[in-house]
Protein backbone atom coordinates (compact mmCIF):
# COMPACT_ATOMS: atom_id res chain seq x y z
CA UNK A 1 0.00 0.00 0.00
CA UNK A 2 2.69 2.68 0.77
CA UNK A 3 6.47 2.11 0.01
CA UNK A 4 10.01 4.17 0.57
CA UNK A 5 9.54 5.57 -3.02
CA UNK A 6 6.27 7.08 -2.44
CA UNK A 7 8.63 8.81 0.43
CA UNK A 8 10.98 9.93 -1.83
CA UNK A 9 9.07 11.34 -4.18
CA UNK A 10 7.33 13.40 -1.79
CA UNK A 11 10.28 15.78 -2.35
CA UNK A 12 10.26 16.37 -6.17
CA UNK A 13 8.71 19.63 -7.85
CA UNK A 14 7.28 17.74 -10.90
CA UNK A 15 5.01 15.67 -8.24
CA UNK A 16 3.67 18.79 -6.64
CA UNK A 17 2.79 20.33 -8.84
CA UNK A 18 0.79 16.85 -10.24
CA UNK A 19 -0.58 17.69 -6.59
CA UNK A 20 -1.86 21.13 -7.12
CA UNK A 21 -3.89 20.87 -10.33
CA UNK A 22 -6.45 18.81 -11.75
CA UNK A 23 -6.02 19.49 -15.40
CA UNK A 24 -4.47 16.16 -16.13
CA UNK A 25 -6.53 13.13 -15.79
CA UNK A 26 -5.14 10.62 -13.33
CA UNK A 27 -6.38 7.72 -15.17
CA UNK A 28 -6.68 8.04 -19.03
CA UNK A 29 -9.36 5.58 -21.06
CA UNK A 30 -9.30 4.02 -24.39
CA UNK A 31 -10.34 1.51 -26.40
CA UNK A 32 -9.05 -1.46 -28.47
CA UNK A 33 -8.60 -1.36 -32.13
CA UNK A 34 -11.85 -3.89 -31.95
CA UNK A 35 -13.43 -0.99 -29.46
CA UNK A 36 -14.84 -3.54 -27.28
CA UNK A 37 -12.06 -3.47 -25.03
CA UNK A 38 -11.41 -0.64 -22.20
CA UNK A 39 -7.46 0.66 -21.98
CA UNK A 40 -7.44 2.08 -18.44
CA UNK A 41 -4.14 3.92 -17.64
CA UNK A 42 -3.04 5.02 -14.14
CA UNK A 43 -1.07 8.61 -15.21
CA UNK A 44 1.09 9.73 -13.08
CA UNK A 45 4.28 8.99 -14.62
CA UNK A 46 6.22 11.45 -12.77
CA UNK A 47 5.23 9.72 -9.51
CA UNK A 48 5.70 6.33 -10.61
CA UNK A 49 1.81 6.21 -10.48
CA UNK A 50 1.66 6.87 -6.76
CA UNK A 51 -1.95 6.14 -5.84
CA UNK A 52 -3.97 8.84 -4.17
CA UNK A 53 -7.99 8.99 -3.30
CA UNK A 54 -8.20 11.79 -6.42
CA UNK A 55 -6.69 8.49 -8.43
CA UNK A 56 -9.24 5.85 -6.65
CA UNK A 57 -12.23 8.22 -7.64
CA UNK A 58 -11.31 8.21 -11.37
CA UNK A 59 -10.58 4.81 -11.49
CA UNK A 60 -13.33 3.97 -10.13
CA UNK A 61 -15.52 6.40 -11.96
CA UNK A 62 -13.75 5.04 -15.33
CA UNK A 63 -14.35 1.28 -14.24
CA UNK A 64 -17.68 1.91 -13.24
CA UNK A 65 -18.62 3.42 -16.79
CA UNK A 66 -16.57 0.33 -18.28
CA UNK A 67 -18.68 -1.75 -16.56
CA UNK A 68 -22.26 -0.51 -17.70
CA UNK A 69 -21.19 0.16 -21.25
CA UNK A 70 -22.40 -2.44 -22.99
CA UNK A 71 -19.89 -2.52 -26.19
CA UNK A 72 -17.29 -2.74 -23.52
CA UNK A 73 -16.50 -6.96 -23.02
CA UNK A 74 -13.30 -6.58 -21.23
CA UNK A 75 -11.50 -4.23 -19.58
CA UNK A 76 -7.23 -3.84 -19.48
CA UNK A 77 -5.83 -2.25 -16.49
CA UNK A 78 -2.35 -0.84 -16.13
CA UNK A 79 0.72 1.96 -15.52
CA UNK A 80 2.05 1.76 -18.97
CA UNK A 81 5.31 -0.01 -20.16
CA UNK A 82 7.20 1.25 -17.18
CA UNK A 83 5.81 1.22 -14.09
CA UNK A 84 2.39 -0.12 -12.66
CA UNK A 85 2.18 1.80 -9.40
CA UNK A 86 4.90 2.51 -6.97
CA UNK A 87 2.91 2.65 -3.77
CA UNK A 88 0.71 4.78 -2.24
CA UNK A 89 0.91 8.56 -1.76
CA UNK A 90 2.17 9.03 1.49
CA UNK A 91 1.87 13.05 1.59
CA UNK A 92 -1.81 12.14 1.24
CA UNK A 93 -1.96 10.55 4.52
CA UNK A 94 1.04 10.81 6.59
CA UNK A 95 -0.58 13.51 9.39
CA UNK A 96 -3.73 12.15 9.15
CA UNK A 97 -5.47 10.63 12.55
CA UNK A 98 -7.18 7.11 13.90
CA UNK A 99 -10.91 9.18 14.35
CA UNK A 100 -10.29 10.54 10.99
CA UNK A 101 -9.50 7.40 8.90
CA UNK A 102 -11.90 5.60 10.69
CA UNK A 103 -14.69 7.63 10.45
CA UNK A 104 -14.47 8.26 6.66
CA UNK A 105 -13.39 4.89 5.98
CA UNK A 106 -10.21 5.59 4.29
CA UNK A 107 -9.21 2.79 1.84
CA UNK A 108 -12.34 1.80 1.55
CA UNK A 109 -12.74 2.91 -1.98
CA UNK A 110 -9.56 1.76 -3.20
CA UNK A 111 -11.07 -1.57 -3.31
CA UNK A 112 -14.50 -1.34 -5.28
CA UNK A 113 -12.78 -2.43 -8.27
CA UNK A 114 -13.91 -6.06 -7.08
CA UNK A 115 -17.45 -5.30 -7.78
CA UNK A 116 -17.29 -5.18 -11.27
CA UNK A 117 -18.76 -8.19 -13.30
CA UNK A 118 -17.01 -7.64 -15.92
CA UNK A 119 -13.14 -9.29 -16.45
CA UNK A 120 -10.44 -7.17 -15.55
CA UNK A 121 -6.44 -8.02 -16.83
CA UNK A 122 -4.10 -6.22 -15.36
CA UNK A 123 -0.81 -5.44 -17.03
CA UNK A 124 2.32 -4.69 -14.70
CA UNK A 125 5.80 -3.73 -15.65
CA UNK A 126 8.00 -1.60 -13.48
CA UNK A 127 6.96 -1.28 -9.88
CA UNK A 128 4.25 -2.67 -8.64
CA UNK A 129 4.34 -2.10 -4.44
CA UNK A 130 2.38 -1.55 -1.99
CA UNK A 131 -0.58 -0.24 -3.05
CA UNK A 132 0.31 -0.95 -6.25
CA UNK A 133 0.24 -4.94 -5.47
CA UNK A 134 -2.78 -4.62 -3.81
CA UNK A 135 -4.14 -3.05 -6.88
CA UNK A 136 -2.42 -5.56 -9.08
CA UNK A 137 -4.24 -7.91 -6.79
CA UNK A 138 -7.40 -7.00 -7.68
CA UNK A 139 -7.15 -7.61 -11.44
CA UNK A 140 -8.79 -11.15 -12.25
CA UNK A 141 -5.88 -12.04 -14.63
CA UNK A 142 -2.25 -10.85 -14.36
CA UNK A 143 0.23 -10.05 -16.62
CA UNK A 144 3.94 -9.32 -16.28
CA UNK A 145 7.12 -8.43 -17.43
CA UNK A 146 10.06 -10.33 -16.10
CA UNK A 147 11.48 -7.86 -14.14
CA UNK A 148 8.31 -5.90 -12.81
CA UNK A 149 9.11 -5.35 -8.85
CA UNK A 150 5.95 -6.78 -6.34
CA UNK A 151 6.11 -5.88 -2.53
CA UNK A 152 4.34 -4.68 0.14
CA UNK A 153 6.68 -2.83 1.95
CA UNK A 154 4.75 -1.24 4.40
CA UNK A 155 6.09 -2.58 7.64
CA UNK A 156 9.28 -0.07 6.53
CA UNK A 157 6.74 2.67 7.41
CA UNK A 158 5.13 1.59 10.25
CA UNK A 159 1.94 0.59 9.38
CA UNK A 160 0.50 -2.71 7.36
CA UNK A 161 -1.10 -2.93 4.04
CA UNK A 162 -4.79 -1.73 4.07
CA UNK A 163 -5.81 -2.37 1.04
CA UNK A 164 -6.56 -6.17 1.35
CA UNK A 165 -1.84 -7.08 1.04
CA UNK A 166 -2.25 -9.30 3.93
CA UNK A 167 -5.56 -11.13 2.99
CA UNK A 168 -5.75 -11.33 -0.81
CA UNK A 169 -1.63 -12.33 -0.84
CA UNK A 170 -2.38 -15.07 1.45
CA UNK A 171 -5.06 -16.74 -0.28
CA UNK A 172 -2.60 -16.73 -3.52
CA UNK A 173 0.79 -17.59 -2.21
CA UNK A 174 0.29 -19.29 0.82
CA UNK A 175 0.40 -17.89 4.51
CA UNK A 176 4.58 -18.48 4.49
CA UNK A 177 5.19 -16.80 1.48
CA UNK A 178 2.75 -13.69 2.55
CA UNK A 179 4.28 -13.34 6.20
CA UNK A 180 7.73 -13.06 4.16
CA UNK A 181 6.44 -10.57 2.09
CA UNK A 182 4.63 -8.67 5.07
CA UNK A 183 7.25 -8.66 7.43
CA UNK A 184 10.12 -7.78 5.71
CA UNK A 185 8.78 -5.97 2.83
CA UNK A 186 11.00 -8.71 0.25
CA UNK A 187 10.70 -7.98 -3.61
CA UNK A 188 9.82 -10.15 -5.96
CA UNK A 189 10.81 -10.38 -9.44
CA UNK A 190 7.90 -11.11 -12.18
CA UNK A 191 9.18 -14.84 -12.53
CA UNK A 192 9.04 -15.40 -8.52
CA UNK A 193 5.72 -13.95 -8.75
CA UNK A 194 4.56 -16.40 -11.36
CA UNK A 195 6.42 -19.10 -9.64
CA UNK A 196 4.53 -17.88 -6.83
CA UNK A 197 1.05 -18.24 -8.27
CA UNK A 198 0.57 -14.43 -8.05
CA UNK A 199 0.45 -13.47 -11.80
CA UNK A 200 -1.08 -16.10 -14.61
CA UNK A 201 1.78 -14.75 -17.15
CA UNK A 202 4.95 -13.34 -17.88
CA UNK A 203 6.00 -11.80 -21.10
CA UNK A 204 9.23 -12.67 -22.94
CA UNK A 205 11.98 -10.33 -23.05
CA UNK A 206 11.06 -7.20 -25.05
CA UNK A 207 7.33 -7.59 -25.31
CA UNK A 208 4.97 -4.97 -24.81
CA UNK A 209 2.92 -5.97 -21.31
CA UNK A 210 -0.05 -3.86 -22.14
CA UNK A 211 -0.77 -5.19 -25.63
CA UNK A 212 -0.51 -8.90 -24.25
CA UNK A 213 -2.73 -7.86 -21.91
CA UNK A 214 -5.55 -6.38 -24.35
CA UNK A 215 -4.55 -9.50 -26.71
CA UNK A 216 -5.90 -11.56 -23.69
CA UNK A 217 -9.17 -9.38 -23.44
CA UNK A 218 -9.86 -9.38 -26.76
CA UNK A 219 -9.68 -13.44 -26.60
CA UNK A 220 -12.38 -12.95 -23.74
CA UNK A 221 -14.02 -10.23 -25.50
CA UNK A 222 -14.88 -13.27 -28.48
CA UNK A 223 -17.04 -14.90 -25.85
CA UNK A 224 -20.64 -15.17 -24.44
CA UNK A 225 -20.43 -12.15 -21.93
CA UNK A 226 -22.92 -14.11 -20.04
CA UNK A 227 -21.13 -17.25 -19.88
CA UNK A 228 -17.40 -15.03 -18.68
CA UNK A 229 -19.26 -13.34 -15.84
CA UNK A 230 -20.25 -16.06 -14.62
CA UNK A 231 -17.08 -17.89 -14.73
CA UNK A 232 -15.80 -14.90 -12.84
CA UNK A 233 -18.17 -15.06 -10.43
CA UNK A 234 -17.56 -18.85 -9.77
CA UNK A 235 -13.82 -18.38 -9.30
CA UNK A 236 -14.36 -15.74 -6.84
CA UNK A 237 -16.41 -17.67 -4.81
CA UNK A 238 -13.78 -20.05 -4.53
CA UNK A 239 -11.74 -17.73 -2.61
CA UNK A 240 -14.84 -16.75 -0.13
CA UNK A 241 -16.85 -20.21 0.34
CA UNK A 242 -15.81 -23.05 1.91
CA UNK A 243 -15.77 -26.08 -0.68
CA UNK A 244 -19.27 -27.52 -0.63
CA UNK A 245 -20.80 -24.10 -0.79
CA UNK A 246 -18.24 -23.59 -3.78
CA UNK A 247 -19.74 -26.38 -5.17
CA UNK A 248 -23.53 -25.26 -4.87
CA UNK A 249 -22.44 -22.08 -6.51
CA UNK A 250 -20.63 -23.53 -9.38
CA UNK A 251 -23.43 -26.02 -10.10
CA UNK A 252 -26.02 -23.75 -9.90
CA UNK A 253 -24.73 -20.76 -12.60
CA UNK A 254 -23.73 -23.72 -14.96
CA UNK A 255 -27.52 -24.93 -14.68
CA UNK A 256 -28.38 -21.42 -15.10
CA UNK A 257 -26.55 -21.16 -18.61
CA UNK A 258 -28.66 -23.58 -19.75
CA UNK A 259 -31.74 -20.83 -19.91
CA UNK A 260 -29.75 -18.51 -21.90
CA UNK A 261 -29.61 -18.43 -25.94
CA UNK A 262 -25.74 -18.64 -25.75
CA UNK A 263 -25.68 -22.37 -24.74
CA UNK A 264 -27.68 -23.57 -27.39
CA UNK A 265 -26.21 -21.45 -29.78
CA UNK A 266 -22.46 -22.61 -28.54
CA UNK A 267 -23.56 -26.05 -28.38
CA UNK A 268 -25.31 -25.75 -31.55
CA UNK A 269 -22.05 -24.16 -33.39
CA UNK A 270 -19.80 -27.08 -31.92
CA UNK A 271 -22.34 -29.75 -33.33
CA UNK A 272 -22.37 -28.12 -36.57
CA UNK A 273 -18.51 -27.31 -36.95
CA UNK A 274 -18.68 -23.58 -37.61
CA UNK A 275 -18.12 -20.57 -35.30
CA UNK A 276 -20.89 -19.55 -32.63
CA UNK A 277 -22.20 -15.73 -32.85
CA UNK A 278 -23.13 -14.51 -29.25
CA UNK A 279 -25.54 -12.28 -28.64
CA UNK A 280 -25.21 -12.18 -24.73
CA UNK A 281 -28.31 -13.67 -24.01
Amino acid sequence: MYTRTSTLLRTTKPFLRLMSTSAEPLVLASRSNNNNVAILTLNRPKALNALSSPLFDQLNQELTKADEDESVRAIVLTGGEKNFAAGADIKEMKDKQFADVYKNNFLGSWTRMSSIRKPIIGAVAGYALGGGCELAMLCDILLCTPDAKFAQPEITLGIIPGAGGTQRLTHLVGKARAMDMVLTGRRITGVEAAQWGLVSRVTKEGESVVEEAVKLAEQIAGFGRVATQAGKEAVNGALDLPLEQGLRLERRLFQQLFATQDQKEGMGAFSEKRKPTWTDQ
